[in-house]
């Protein structure tokens, strides 16, 4: 780069030494030059225009539109002097587009690319440089404009439009001072260069101004060489960034902190001040106009016309900021009441966790203790029924005590199962029997008369991977949900029926009581349609987490015909069991029907 970059400089000077001023060979091959370096800026600076990172994009894009801007200007110039021969106009309107190149630079400072999140405080201070910016522009028409369309004079003119770009350019090169001091690491490097380019473009503006005042300058000249070494300095910088793209996201300094920090906040606070002086200052032009100015009745009127079309825009994108403002508020603060309505639900979540730990305990020291106790019974009713010396009618009195103990001991077994605190394990499950499982265990609470569980299960089914704890307490969960919800309605009819859906086995829980109202957030967390302190809302957020890890599905809708529907898919482990063992599981587990 820095070899072109010196190459392109040589050949410059060699041409412009060797023609006469004046000579078109010599316009041509100058407004070529110019306009065509901008191009080679705009390819460096391009490069960093792909990434990942919106804020950073916009950035390279602003640079490079700024350049862009330069370039447009350059094709008027090189229109009147290659094309028509002549001199571009003293009075020209389209020198405004030099003074408009300034201000994508301008922008470019307010994105701060190496800074990270913060978007919505951006939103406000993209608002507040467009108010400055619409500012800016006021400035430039209210300085300039009127020395070309009120009263011309082209010595007003040329000296009012040297000060006002040469302030624009000063405020762009401290700018990117500033940064360049503020950031260390490879952003330091990129401020740096940029800063660099921008003072160079800075200095050849303010060489060429002089040279134009005393009648020195002209195209092809060695005047040219500062500015377009700016440009070749804008595509080098363009261009390093590129090769340090990789360490752009590092944190590589004490300015490279999060949007949280005090710093932004005073940066917020300042552009607010800024914005606030902006609207300010319009009525104080109008004074200076009336009061103080020695200019032409026409200035005059420019001057005040101007100010006062410059009011409408200012005024509107302050009233946009302060309804964005009120917004934003708005929803912070319901942000914050539902923050503090979760955080309720937390601590009553943290309550009845605890109370379910001692519950839970406590249930398992029991049924451990009952166990003792079933053993003797199962024992004795066994010996009583396989006693020939006993009637027939006490054997089989001996024979039902003897299956209802069993009952009870797999129902305690289950309890246990719950509540013991184990790891996850991952084993091959029959799904059917963990169904059984979480309807016996949840059988045991089942009081109301007008509430039933139906259970319709595939004899042969494909195997599952999966936790058999973790699964049966979402299934037991989502029992416990529907038998809630229709006693709440007078009662109903849960169905629970696994099938196999190609290469998935398939749970469906499908009641006929009211159904959900919001069935799309029922997974959401805290979300309940129980009463407050009956229900926390993570019931079946947690049983979508569990699904998830399980590699399954799990879905939520209301029937048409009435009720709401629960459909777990678990992918199945094909030829896990052979179809005749995976008929015997399946037949022995299946319980009676709960009343």
């Amino acid at each position: 780069m820095l070899g072109i970059w010196l190459l392109i400089l040589i050949v410059y000077t060699a041409v412009s030494l060797s023609l006469p001023r004046g000579a078109a060979t010599l316009l041509t091959f100058g407004n070529l030059v110019q306009c065509v370096v901008p191009l080679l800026a705009n390819a460096g600076l391009l490069l960093n225009a792909g990434t990942p990172h919106w804020r950073r994009n916009l950035f390279w894009m602003l640079i490079a539109l700024s350049c862009t801007l330069w370039m447009f200007g350059l094709f008027q110039w090189a229109y009147y002097e290659v094309y028509q021969h002549r001199p571009l106009p003293d009075l020209y309107p389209g020198d405004v587009v030099f003074f408009l190149r300034g201000i994508p630079l301008m922008a470019s400072l307010a994105l701060l690319p190496h800074r990270r999140g913060g978007e919505n405080r951006f939103r406000f201070g993209y608002l507040d440089f467009v108010l400055l910016l619409m500012w800016w522009t006021f400035f430039y028409i209210f300085s300039v404009l009127p020395w070309m369309y009120a009263t011309p004079s082209l010595g007003q003119y040329n000296h009012n439009y040297n000060v006002v770009t040469n302030i624009q350019n000063m405020v762009v090169v401290v700018g990117f001072g500033i940064l360049a001091l503020q950031t260390r690491g490879t952003w330091r490097t990129v401020y740096a260069n940029l800063f660099g380019a921008t003072t160079l473009y800075m200095l050849a503006s303010l060489a060429l101004d002089v040279a134009s005042d005393v009648k020195e300058y002209y195209t092809g000249s060695l005047y040219d060489i500062p500015l377009i070494s700016s440009f070749l300095w804008f595509a080098l910088a363009g261009v390093i960034a590129y090769q340090l793209r990789d360490k752009l996201d590092t944190p590589t300094g004490d300015f490279y902190e999060s949007e949280s920090d005090s710093s932004g906040e005073e940066r917020s606070v300042w552009a607010s001040w800024l914005a606030m002086a902006a609207v300010i200052s319009l009525p104080l032009f109008a004074i200076y106009t009336l009061r103080y100015g020695h200019d032409t009745p026409e200035v005059r009127d420019f001057r005040l016309m101007t100010t006062l079309v410059a009011a409408l825009p200012l005024a509107l994108v302050v009233f946009l900021r302060t309804r964005m403002a009120d917004r934003d508020r708005s929803r912070l603060l319901a942000q914050s009441q539902q923050s503090v309505e979760n955080l309720k639900r937390l601590q009553a979540q943290f309550v009845q966790s605890e109370k379910l730990v001692s519950l839970g305990q406590l249930a398992a020291g029991a049924a451990h203790e009952i166990n003792n106790p079933l053993a003797a019974i199962l024992g004795f009713s066994d010996l009583l029924a396989d006693d020939p010396t006993i009637p027939e009618k006490a054997r089989a009195t001996a024979a039902k005590i003897r299956d209802q103990a069993r009952r009870t001991k797999t129902l305690v077994g289950n309890l246990l199962s719950f509540a013991r605190q184990v790891p996850p394990e991952r084993t091959l499950l029959d799904i059917n029997t963990v169904v059984n499982n979480a309807v016996q265990l949840r059988a045991l609470d089942l009081r109301s008369a007008t509430t039933r569980v139906e259970l319709q299960l595939e004899s042969v089914l494909p195997g599952v991977r999966g936790d058999g704890n973790q699964l049966m307490q979402v299934f037991f969960n989502i029992i416990s949900n529907a038998l809630d919800a229709m006693e709440a309605a007078n009662g109903g009819v849960l169905t629970v029926k696994t099938i196999r859906d190609r290469s998935n086995v398939v749970v469906l829980f499908s009641d006929n009581g009211p159904g959900i109202k919001e069935p799309h957030r029922v997974f959401d967390p805290f979300y309940t349609t129980k009463p407050v302190g009956k229900g926390t809302g993570l019931g079946l957020s947690i049983c979508f987490g569990i699904i998830q890890e399980h590699a399954g599905k799990i879905f939520c809708y209301n029937r048409q015909e009435g009720g709401a529907v629960f459909r777990v898919e678990l992918p199945a482990v094909l030829a896990a069991f052979p179809a005749k063992d995976l008929q015997l599981t399946s037949t022995s587990a299946e319980p009676a029907k709960p009343s």
